[in-house]
């Protein structure tokens, strides 16, 4: 991750190990001002501060708070600050492909509509970005980033896109369930998963959150937290034991071993009972 500061202009910058994602672009702006430019990405911009306008097919468009923006790809934009007070913007940029989270096909729809008032979207895109800054959570960014692009393409056209929930959709669940239980150390990608399973990856997530009620990236966490549970009591370090459950290091299992557990995984090490050969007739 690299970042770079100004007196009025903050910026930071990366590109996450998530498949579809090719930058993730934080930045407070009150004097920059940006030129007709393009981009060959998917543009989506949410505001947390401020207002930006901008043009966009020779149309005047605007971001109020709680408004999400979606730019398609090779459409010129310009972009600046509403007010004197500039703004504080997040901003995804996607792959645009025909295997992306959205095709060539939704850029006519976008560019006469970009701007969404939308709650539930942006408050999804929210997480997304929550989870995009934590290595080592790339499955759960996968799941929010498929869920994010299904409500994009339902507000995009409407009714195309169509949840139910019946018995394939549990012996989906099933078969995820048993991938997962396969590889919880190795862990296994969301787009990978959906490939050898047959199912559209958003499906695939909200089939297996609708079964099991838990999203797979958290069973899978969970069953990595369960192998810490008895390394941990059998004298491992906390160290180590990241290592050896598939934990990115040990900060990643720190936080989901507190967020299960309850204490962190060195606190939990250290309120372990005696040994068996310490036991009574031991």
């Amino acid at each position: 991750m690299a970042a770079r500061s100004a007196p009025s202009e903050e910026i930071t910058a990366w590109r996450p190990q998530v498949k579809g994602v090719t930058e993730v672009f934080h930045a407070r702006f009150t004097q920059h001002a940006y030129p007709m430019h393009v981009h060959d990405t998917w543009t989506l911009l949410i505001v947390d501060e401020g207002a930006v306008r901008y043009d966009l097919e020779r149309h005047e468009h605007g971001t109020p708070l709680g408004t999400v923006s979606l730019l398609p790809p090779g459409v010129p934009h310009n972009g600046e600050a509403a007010t004197a007070a500039g703004f504080r913007k997040r901003v995804l940029y996607l792959e645009a492909s025909e295997s992306g989270l959205l095709d060539t096909s939704y850029v006519g729809a976008a560019a006469d509509s970009p701007d969404l008032v939308d709650p539930l979207l942006r408050h999804r895109i929210g997480q997304l970005h929550t989870v995009l800054a934590r290595p080592g959570d790339e499955l759960e960014a996968a799941a929010r980033l498929a869920l994010v692009g299904e409500r994009l393409r339902e507000r995009l056209r409407p009714g195309l896109v169509e949840a139910g929930r019946s018995a394939a959709d549990r012996r989906l669940a099933d078969r995820l369930r048993q991938l997962l239980d396969a590889r919880v150390v190795e862990g296994v990608e969301l787009e990978e998963a959906a490939g050898a399973l047959g199912a559209h990856p958003a499906h695939l997530v909200r089939s297996f959150s609708a079964a099991y009620g838990i999203a797979p990236h958290q069973y899978l966490m969970a069953r990595r937290v369960d192998r810490a549970r008895r390394l941990l009591l059998a004298g491992q370090s906390a160290g180590a034991v990241a290592v050896d459950v598939g934990f990115y290091d040990q900060s990643h299992l720190t936080r989901h071993f507190k967020r299960v557990v309850g204490v962190p995984p060195g606190r939990y090490a250290r309120g372990r009972g005696p040994s068996p050969s310490r036991l009574p007739g031991g």
